[in-house]
Formats: structure tokens, sequence, C-alpha cells
């Protein structure tokens, strides 16, 4: 079986139209979209964790449109990308890297219109309810420091011991009011990722 044994799915939409008291030119906006899965390795070692490659590259793609069609944009708006994963608590920190690391970023680019940059991640073990953490990055120039953020998104009844919640994140701008300096957008040259 490479198809992954989903229990809900759930997304999530941010919008932030005002920031320190100033009107944003347009809200900025962002969406994670996070899958609850069985995890086929829950309580036991595995040395061959192919499996679980699969079931990455599935929802890489698949959580990836939905996350682009809850922001109600076309694949090559998207400015940035993350994924993130956390493990219940009979798994183990490999899982997340299994299912994030071989293949999800083949499926989340072909959803997202593509991109070069590394797509920024993260992993932890934990309970029901805990938040996970979607790091965020542009993802065609990994350099763009107005586009260094993350959202967060969280299940109430997950991750149970046995499951993984795996989550995407896209967004279609980068941070409201951003002032540090570094890369701008209008800037990136896209041929290797990092400028």
């Amino acid at each position: 079986m490479n198809t992954p044994e989903i229990r809900k799915i759930v997304t999530r939409v941010e919008e932030t139209h005002r920031e320190a008291g100033v009107d944003l030119p347009a809200p900025t906006r962002k969406a994670a979209v996070a899958a609850v899965i069985a995890n086929p390795f829950a309580g036991r070692h595995e040395e061959d964790l192919e499996l679980l490659f699969a079931i990455g590259e599935q929802l890489g793609e698949q959580l990836g449109t939905r996350a682009v069609e809850a922001l109600g944009i076309d694949p090559g708006q998207v400015e940035s990308y993350g994924k993130a994963v956390l493990v219940g608590t009979d798994g183990e920190l490999e899982h997340a890297a299994a299912i994030l690391h071989p293949r999800l970023g083949k499926g989340l680019r072909a959803a997202t219109g593509g991109g070069r940059a590394l797509i920024a991640s993260s992993k932890k073990v934990g309970g029901p309810g805990q938040v996970l953490d979607v790091p965020l990055g542009h993802k065609d120039a990994a350099y763009v420091r107005s586009h260094f953020d993350a959202i967060e998104i969280w299940v109430n009844d997950a991750p149970r011991r046995a499951e993984l919640l795996v989550a995407v994140a896209v967004t279609d701008s980068g941070r409201p009011l951003p002032r540090v300096g570094g890369l701008t957008v209008d800037g990136i040259e896209g041929t290797d990722g990092l400028r």
C-alpha cells in the first residue's frame, strides 16, 4: 500500500490587513494544509523507509494543490512555500525526514508552479494539539529576507501515537511591512535557488 491512510485534512488561511497600525496596500496571505495519516512504522524500527518516501511524494502535490486553492490563486502566483511533519509518540523523527526530504518537494513544486529554492522544513515528535511551525521561504530565491516567515497549524486530536501530521504551506506575498534589507523580489535572478 503506497497510498497514505488519511484520517482528516485541515486547512488554515491567514490574512493580515493591518500591521503595527499601518493599513497594508494588499493583505499578506498564507495557507497551510495538514493531513493526519496513519504511521505505517509506528511502534517498530524499520530499516527500509521507501513507503514513507512514496507517501511524501503523493502528499506534496495533494496538499500543495489544496493550499494554492485555499488562497484562490494560480500556482504561478505562489511566492513562498514550506513543509513540516509532527510525528506521534510511537514514531521516530526519521519518519518525518522520510516523508519530507526524498520526494515531497517534487510534488509541492508541481503544485506551486515550480520553484528553484530549497523548501524550508521542520520536524518534531509530539502529541495531539501540539503546534507545528511550518517555516516559509521564497520559492525561487532563498536569500529573499522579506519571505523568511512561518505559519502555525495544529489539530486538536492529532497526531495520535501512531499517526503523522504532515503539513505544507504557501503564500502569495512576503511578511507585512518588511524592512530588514537584503535581496528583494524585484532583484531575483532565479537561476540557482539562492539569488
